[in-house]
């Protein structure tokens, strides 16, 4: 078992519903305003749901260029999304506010979320200039919320930046659980939809034994029987749109295709 609310499911998916671009972002699209995100975000999450997936993730990846701070419009329209849609769902859910542990952490208090996920420790070099999140911030949060049953997801190797920590990854996982009280640590590729490298995750899932491990990024048809080899479940969004490609919409062949593979494999 992952997590409770996964039942008796040793591998678990975990699918992104990537919410269109939020207000105030260059790509929002002021004309179909919240109405066309909400029946985006549907759309998706009726694939993903009939495709067989476990959980739902929604994130605000349309968001770019990101930032590390959430602006107060993003943080109400996600959350405003987040909860037209739940009448949907028919499977838990979690949300990731892109790049903003804290705001994450409210959104998901907000709206019920099972989970959320973020990059809550390190220090990076990145795209988006030098990033340093606050994990005592959005745990304290979350605490006070009253949703300590909330599982915090951290992501451990950002994508789009390098890691100005040199102690080896396993390190900095292992280190995560014992000082920062990770839920589950998930290891990532250096861009969105790449995967990440089997040594960093094997390494990872040799040394983390008290929590699930995570391949967060560049899961697919061809390689998911090696990821769930070693990690406890993946985390998928590119390889579930159209054509494979991020921006596009959920591709539900895709999704019971692989499904299907994923039900050999528990």
């Amino acid at each position: 078992m992952v997590f409770e609310f996964f039942g008796d499911k040793k591998k678990a998916v975990i699918s992104m519903a990537h919410i269109g671009a939020l207000p105030g972002t260059p790509l929002y699209d002021a004309d179909g305003g919240l109405d066309k995100l909400i029946d985006g975000v549907l759309s998706d999450i009726r694939k993903l749901q009939n495709g067989g997936v476990d959980a739902i993730m929604f994130g605000n990846e349309n968001d770019r260029p990101y930032v590390f701070k959430a602006p107060p419009e993003g943080i109400a329209a996600m959350t405003a999304i987040v909860q037209a849609v739940k009448p949907e769902l028919k499977v838990p859910f979690g949300v990731n506010y892109l790049w903003d542990p804290t705001a994450s952490v409210a959104i998901g208090a907000a709206t019920g979320a099972r989970f959320v996920r973020e990059i809550f420790t390190g220090l990076f070099a990145s795209d988006m200039g030098l990033w340093e999140p606050d994990c005592a911030a959005a745990s304290r949060l979350r605490h006070n919320l009253g949703r300590d049953d909330m599982k915090l997801l951290f992501n451990i190797n950002a994508e789009f930046a390098h890691s100005l920590d040199q102690r080896p990854i396993e390190l900095r996982a292992k280190s995560a659980v014992f000082s920062s009280m990770a839920d589950a640590i998930l290891v990532s590729g250096p861009i969105t939809g790449q995967p990440a490298d089997q040594s960093h995750l094997r390494s990872v899932c040799e040394t983390i034994k008290d929590v699930p491990v995570f391949a967060n990024t560049g899961v697919n048809i061809d390689n998911v029987r090696d990821v769930l080899s070693l990690a406890s479940g993946v985390v998928i969004g590119t390889h579930f749109k159209m054509g494979g490609n991020t921006w596009n919409a959920v591709d539900g062949d895709r999704v019971k295709r692989f499904m299907d593979v994923v039900a050999t494999l528990r």
